[in-house]
């Protein structure tokens, strides 16, 4: 019998009466993380990581139960033992580990093996069947060192400052932000950002996380200015005047992204596990059965199809658009 089924709701497991990450309102939802596409408003109940509540609150609002859990407690559920272990996606992340009479299951959420101050990285875990993402499930999506793009996007600044233009930086309001703030050397210029990912970083600094510091108004031609890509174009964009724009994503890795999207610069940061990354987490679980969502997940199943794996591609309501 399988854990898990498919239903209008998203993944349903029916020995504990619940869904996990459900594109509709259900009456108890497990949440692996507090993105849009995995973290749907309006159910009664919810499940979360602890360092992920926050959040989810954010995202779903003041008024349904949020119930939590440390990474690795145990909670029972119906008749289904479920844990939940660290995904190395944003902060708050998680895989969900589900046993139920002898059987294991694994749906990962979205997950990244890079290293990352903002996030528990990413935890392995043995299990029958293991429910993949698949965002970047192509040979061609390999990320190169973390440390490399931040050279690089100081750079960029650095010679933007020189040419006497504000560096608009778009990058996901939700964790992508974060990471760069993390990572950026303040030193270079002030930074200003978005309302938007203004109010997450106020989450983030809330559960002690060091980013660099944020100034409302700077001289706009030293200033680095980190924003969501909806801003890219926008009235909000051109008050910065002469200006060089930018994406931090994983999408970058595509040739032509940059010019399709209008942009000056792309930089390849993905919060997303790369090619590689995904086989290698696939092997380390030892599982029987792979369920690939998300993203390119037909050629990823047929690739684990032709290398001996039993895998099966299935649907995913939401899809994110930079990751």
């Amino acid at each position: 019998m399988a854990l898990l089924e498919l239903r209008a709701s998203g993944l349903y497991c029916a020995p504990g009466d619940f869904y996990i990450d459900p594109w509709s309102p259900v009456d108890r939802a497990v949440i692996t993380h507090a993105h849009s596409d995995h973290a749907c408003p309006g159910s009664r109940a919810y499940l979360t990581p602890t360092t992920g509540a926050s959040l989810l609150q954010f995202r779903v609002g003041p008024d349904p139960a949020i119930q939590t859990a440390g990474y690795g407690e145990p909670l029972t559920l119906g008749e289904v033992r479920v844990s939940l272990h660290p995904a190395g996606h944003i902060l708050g992340s998680a895989q969900v580990r589900l046993e139920y009479r002898g059987e294991v299951w694994v749906v990962s959420g979205d997950y990244k093996l890079a290293p990352d101050p903002t996030c528990t990285p990413f935890e392995p875990l043995r299990c029958h069947t293991f429910v993949t993402e698949s965002t970047f499930g192509l040979p061609v999506f390999r990320w190169p060192a973390a440390a490399s793009v931040m050279d690089a996007i100081h750079a960029w600044w650095r010679a933007n400052q020189e040419a006497g233009k504000a560096s608009l930086l778009f990058a996901h309001a939700l964790g992508k932000a974060q990471r760069l703030l993390a990572a950026i050397d303040p030193s270079i210029g002030p930074i200003h950002v978005h309302e938007a990912v203004d109010r997450v970083c106020q989450i983030y600094r809330q559960n002690r996380l060091p980013l660099a510091p944020t100034v409302p108004t700077a001289e706009w031609s030293r200033a680095l200015v980190i924003a969501p890509p909806s801003c890219h174009g926008s009235a909000w964009t051109r008050s910065f005047g002469n200006a060089s724009t930018a994406l931090a994503s994983g999408w970058m890795r595509i040739r032509g992204t940059r010019r399709r999207r209008s942009l000056d610069r792309g930089f390849v940061l993905s919060d997303h596990a790369d090619w590689p990354a995904l086989l290698r987490v696939i092997d380390e679980t030892r599982a029987e059965t792979v369920w690939v969502a998300h993203g390119y997940r037909e050629p990823l199943a047929r690739w684990l199809q032709e290398h001996g794996r039993r895998a099966v591609a299935v649907e995913a309501r939401f899809e994110e658009s930079a990751s």
